[in-house]
């Protein structure tokens, strides 16, 4: 295998006894796939970089996740949903494709990048609305575990809703108590108003 990250390494050895094995072949055939790929952490997460962010793996408490920078291009119709990522939840090796298959996904991920292409998703939006997250917002996701990436998949209009609730508080204690409620859902990948989403 190429250069490792020693903080891949404590991930994996802190991550549940039945997701390290999933965790280690996932690593695995990204370095077979994709020789000279680099390892990083980003939002607390294990990310793979291949002139780009090319692809992610995580571990919950009762499954794992892995997915593509570009997963509408790489994808496309082969993707499933019920977990982050585009291969649902992962709580064996047995849930994954077989290692060719993941190796022809990670070969077209990483030929994207090698051409330059932008994901749909990478496009600049039509009528493009900044969203600031608080620091104190985003400092207590980072800290809770999967609640940073489940917020990073939320529409901009949900991000909003949860920044704005913050930004409502009169004092500082209703602030704290919001912020703590906020990280609790988000940790759920509950959006805001979920008591209100229609099943």
């Amino acid at each position: 295998m190429a250069a490792t990250d020693p903080r891949l390494d404590a991930y994996i050895a802190n991550a549940a006894e039945f997701a390290q094995p999933i965790l280690t072949h996932l690593r695995a055939v990204v370095h077979a796939a994709c020789p000279g790929v680099e390892e990083t952490i980003k939002w607390g997460l294990p990310h793979f970089t291949h002139k780009g962010m090319l692809c992610h793996m995580a571990a919950f408490k009762a499954h794992c996740a892995f997915g593509f920078s570009k997963a509408d291009l790489v994808m496309a119709a082969h993707a499933k949903t019920g977990a982050m990522g585009e291969f649902g939840r992962i709580a064996s090796v047995a849930d994954l494709p077989s290692k060719a298959t993941l190796v022809k996904f990670i070969k077209a991920a990483k030929k994207l990048n090698d051409e330059g292409v932008k994901s749909s998703a990478q496009k600049k939006p039509a009528t493009p609305l900044p969203l600031g997250v608080p620091g104190d917002l985003l400092a207590a996701l980072v800290a809770a575990g999967p609640a940073l990436a489940n917020f990073d998949v939320f529409t901009a209009a949900q991000k909003r809703e949860y920044v704005a609730w913050l930004d409502e508080a009169k004092t500082d204690a209703t602030r704290q108590r919001r912020l703590a409620q906020a990280v609790e859902w988000i940790a759920q990948a509950k959006t805001r108003n979920w008591k209100y989403a229609k099943c």
